[in-house]
């Protein structure tokens, strides 16, 4: 065999591996209530770690210290949506040591010599957002009387209730709401830290509307 039969031979067998692994491929897990919202840079993918994650055993000890609503509170009927904000361990340690990760992943995301066979057979167009890296946060309402929580996936220490889940807290006519908050540290879409989850979910209310 001649040395140009051996690198076709190679690169048409590592065809073959990219062509069953992107045919055989795992299915998506999914939830049963759809997509969240979004917030800051979070994305789908990301979104798709997450779910997955939800099967992992419960770990508290970095979880999210939550700021607003404190525990207990109620809010008026006819306050405007609240925003629900935490402080959070991951984005504290992310802060300290950021320019180390940034590296790491500078250095893992580096492209390899068959690059672009793998960019012929998969292209890159199907990953529509680059990958998510850094601590997100998906947070939980459950409201009672809902079949399915309100559910926000962001980037952020925080979310800006919108008017129409506002709205949907309304229905549960002044009983109580629960707040869960799981955070993990995210890798290019892969789970590298986490997921944490509050021990205790913030439980607050609004108050049921006067007839």
């Amino acid at each position: 065999m001649t040395p140009r039969q051996r690198i076709l031979g190679s690169v048409c067998a590592s065809a073959l591996l990219l062509l069953s692994t992107a045919c055989g491929k795992a299915e998506e897990p999914t939830s049963k209530c759809g997509e969240p919202l979004y917030g800051g840079s979070a994305t789908d993918e990301a979104w798709m770690t997450m779910v997955d994650s939800q099967t992992k055993p419960m770990d508290s000890s970095r979880a999210v210290t939550v700021m607003s609503p404190a525990e207990g509170e109620t809010l008026a009927a006819s306050s405007p949506p609240p925003q629900l904000s935490w402080t959070s361990p991951l984005r504290a340690s992310l802060e300290r040591d950021t320019p180390s990760r940034l590296a790491r992943a500078s250095r893992r995301s580096s492209r390899g010599p068959l690059a672009w066979l793998e960019e012929l057979l998969v292209p890159t167009a199907e990953a529509h957002l680059p990958p998510f890296t850094g601590d997100i946060y998906l947070v939980q309402l459950t409201v009672p009387g809902s079949e399915c929580p309100i559910e926000v996936l962001t980037s952020e220490l925080s979310w800006q209730m919108d008017a129409a889940s506002w709205n949907q807290v309304a229905g549960a006519n002044g009983q109580n709401l629960s707040l869960q908050v799981t955070s993990a540290y995210l890798q290019e879409n892969r789970l590298k830290e986490g997921p944490y989850r509050l021990e205790t979910p913030r439980t607050f209310r609004r108050a049921a509307a006067l007839p």
